[in-house]
């Protein structure tokens, strides 16, 4: 049986195409699989849990696929990068239909506010916040900047599509932020596992060079 080198979990929620051939295009040598085999997850070097969709929908069908204990044991063990839903989902709980999440890490996930939804010059933003927005990568004081932020400026631009964003309980996972119109965590990282709200897989060559740092990360 041949090596899986990436795995791209599939709960049927989204279009996870270009998500995969984004990763191939960083990563030609390399093969990955688009699965919702728990043992295919297993046994995979790097883990892509992307997702796409309502809150209490996914973690419904990640159930649904009997994925949750891969999906939690790939993110406490391997290279993980979460991915817009695969972020939120990571938290303890969602607004978004009073959903409970998987609780791998303390904090919630909130809507953007209809009261806060104007900026600087009176004008009304929309929800769902989409479209490029810059992300801001958090430099810890003890620290270089994360490795999978490398050879990205900081403040590129990344894309977006969503209208909830997570608030962690512990602000040392924080990352990456944007401002739409107030600050917003938009990447956390502990250990071997780092997530994002946007979509890297859509946002050029910033995205992509953060899919190539991820599948070349070699986490301690």
């Amino acid at each position: 049986m041949s090596t899986i080198d990436i795995a791209v979990i599939d709960y049927g929620m989204g279009n996870l195409r270009s998500v995969s051939k984004a990763l191939e295009h960083v990563a030609p040598t390399k093969n990955v699989v688009v699965t919702s085999n728990p043992d295919d997850v297993a046994k995979a070097s790097h883990v892509v849990f992307p997702g796409q969709g309502a809150m209490p929908d996914c973690i419904r069908e990640l159930d649904a696929r009997g994925l949750r204990s891969a999906v939690l044991d790939a993110a406490k063990n391997k290279p993980f990068l979460g991915i817009c839903i695969g972020l939120q989902m990571l938290f303890e709980r969602s607004e978004e239909g009073d959903a409970a999440g998987l609780g791998l890490f303390k904090g919630s996930v909130k809507r953007f506010a209809h009261a806060d939804m104007v900026d600087s010059q009176g004008e009304k933003l929309k929800v769902p916040h989409m479209g490029w927005n810059q992300v801001y990568q958090r430099h810890h004081a003890d620290a270089k900047a994360h490795a999978l932020w490398q050879g990205i400026e900081d403040g590129a631009r990344f894309y977006y599509v969503h209208s909830y964003y997570v608030q962690p309980a512990d602000d040392v996972i924080v990352e990456g932020y944007s401002d739409y119109p107030k600050r917003f965590t938009c990447a956390i990282a502990k250990d071997n596992l780092f997530a994002v709200q946007f979509h890297p897989e859509k946002s050029a060559n910033a995205g992509l060079q953060l899919l190539s740092n991820f599948v070349n990360w070699s986490p301690i």
